[in-house]
């Protein structure tokens, strides 16, 4: 789609950097960020994923982007990509959105998936937060840690991702107390379900196919889940307004004030979810999404194909043709 560019407003927010920017939720902030006259870094693992998005963004908005191969679970290399991202064009926002979706019951998977997701989530988002912050400090900056409503309570068949997510969610909060004397300001971040076709990338175990058909479905399930267009827009206002915490979809909200108010109801009701879902099928490699093939039950084929038709009409869009590396966002 065609955007219209919009002149920079050079009395506002000018360098902006996103990890996890090549593709789904990173790329549509990327996008809204460039739309506001911002020059914009996307980083991610894939240099040619990278290009692709960089190359859309370029031609979408007219802004200027800029890519950084970046791991964001090494803190040289991130402090490298802060580095050369302030020396190029200064620093105003910085969003870390870097992250992995893992879906298997816990008997599926070990340790190992537990390391990964909080390599990726937390200590990912934490070395983008120390690295940029002294740059940010130089600009009264703003910082952007992408949570979910998965870190707000303990998700069945999402355990990793939640537990990251929830490290996520006290990493905002703790360092929007203290920076807040400096003038930057962190905003915490906590999506619901988004049409990002992340479906594709997203590593499933147990019985994977339909794990898969689930997740998708829900992903894509128009009153469960969010355009994710739509829900960038909101993250980078919320983000450049200096917000302290939003919280995205209203399924998200409403379970945010139901685990608030009656938490031991809240987490019965997850028993009562997860006896919903897949049993475990084994300890086998976890599959990306594009790989784990659809729910060999008729009946979940059809809710699945249903649920997630926007998601998968998001793909292409989102820059989620292809697996890449073990990211997602």
């Amino acid at each position: 789609m065609t955007r219209r560019t919009r002149h920079p407003n050079r009395t506002g927010p000018v360098g902006a950097l996103v990890t996890g920017g090549s593709r789904g939720l990173g790329l549509f902030m990327a996008r809204h960020l460039a739309d506001r006259g911002c020059t914009v870094t996307l980083a991610a693992r894939d240099a040619d994923e990278l290009e692709r998005a960089a190359a859309r963004v370029r031609e979408e908005t007219g802004a200027t982007v800029h890519v950084a191969v970046c791991d964001v679970r090494d803190r040289a290399a991130v402090a490298t990509m802060m580095r050369e991202a302030h020396e190029r064009h200064g620093l105003d926002i910085v969003i870390a959105n870097a992250g992995v979706i893992q879906v298997a019951p816990v008997e599926a998977i070990g340790p190992a998936e537990f390391t990964d997701a909080m390599d990726t989530m937390f200590y990912g988002a934490l070395y983008t937060s120390l690295e940029a912050m002294p740059y940010l400090r130089e600009n009264r900056g703003r910082l952007g840690l992408i949570g979910s409503v998965g870190g707000l309570l303990g998700a069945p068949h999402l355990l990793p991702y939640s537990c990251a997510k929830a490290a996520v969610g006290a990493l905002a909060e703790g360092l929007y107390a203290e920076a807040a004397a400096s003038g930057v300001s962190v905003t915490a971040v906590h999506p619901g379900l988004m049409r990002t076709g992340s479906h594709r990338q997203a590593e499933f175990g147990g019985d994977a196919s339909a794990e898969f058909g689930w997740f998708s479905a829900a992903a894509g399930a128009p009153l469960l889940s969010m355009d994710a267009d739509r829900a960038a827009r909101r993250i980078v206002d919320a983000v450049i307004r200096r917000r302290a915490r939003l919280v995205l979809t209203a399924p998200a909200k409403a379970a945010q004030l139901a685990h608030g108010v009656a938490p031991g109801l809240t987490t019965r009701l997850g028993g009562v979810a997860a006896r919903l879902l897949p049993s475990a099928s084994g300890r086998e490699p976890l599959r990306q999404g594009a790989e784990a093939g659809e729910p060999r039950n008729p009946i979940a084929r059809r809710i699945r194909a249903w649920g997630s038709a926007r998601n998968d009409r998001a793909v292409r869009e989102a820059n989620q043709q292809e697996p890449g590396p073990r990211t997602s966002s």
